[in-house]
C-alpha cells in the first residue's frame, strides 16, 4: 500500500484515500462507502483483497455507480469469487503455492531478515 501511495503522489495525487477493511466482502462494501463520502469523485480503486473488491462493487452499485465506467476496481489475490463478480474482477494473481512453499521453507531453516519477491501477475477482466 505504502508504494502504490507514493507512486500516486509522485504521478500528481496528492491525497490519496485509503479507507481499511479486514479482508471480508463486509469490510469491502464499508471500505467503499466511506471513500464514496470523503472521496465522491474517486474513479478507480485498487482493494488489498478479491474478497473486499466484491463488497467495494456492490456499495459502487448501490450508490448508482457503474463499474467500470464510472469507477475501474482491481482486486488482489485472483481467487474464485474474482470471476463471478459482476462485471468479472480485474486482479492482481500472485503464486499462493509458491508462497506456502518458500514460507514453510524459511520457517524450517529458522532463516531471518530474508525478504523473497514473488513474481505476481495481472489478471485483465472486465471491472477495469
Amino acid at each position: 500500500m505504502e508504494g502504490l501511495v507514493r507512486t500516486l503522489q509522485a504521478a500528481g495525487a496528492p491525497d490519496v484515500p485509503v479507507a481499511y477493511g479486514d479482508f471480508t466482502a463486509a469490510s469491502g462494501t464499508h471500505a467503499m462507502q466511506w471513500l464514496l463520502r470523503h472521496a465522491p469523485g474517486l474513479d478507480a480503486v485498487f482493494v488489498a483483497s478479491d474478497l473486499m473488491a466484491a463488497g467495494a462493487i456492490q456499495a459502487l452499485r448501490r450508490a448508482g455507480r457503474k463499474v467500470p465506467a464510472d469507477v475501474a476496481v482491481i482486486g488482489f489475490d485472483d481467487a474464485p469469487v474474482a470471476r463471478h463478480t459482476v462485471p468479472a474482477l480485474t486482479t492482481i494473481r500472485q503464486p499462493v503455492e509458491e508462497l506456502a512453499t518458500v514460507a514453510t521453507r524459511l520457517l524450517l531453516t529458522g532463516a531471518s531478515g530474508v525478504d523473497p519477491v514473488l513474481p505476481t501477475e495481472l489478471v485483465v477482466r472486465e471491472s477495469a
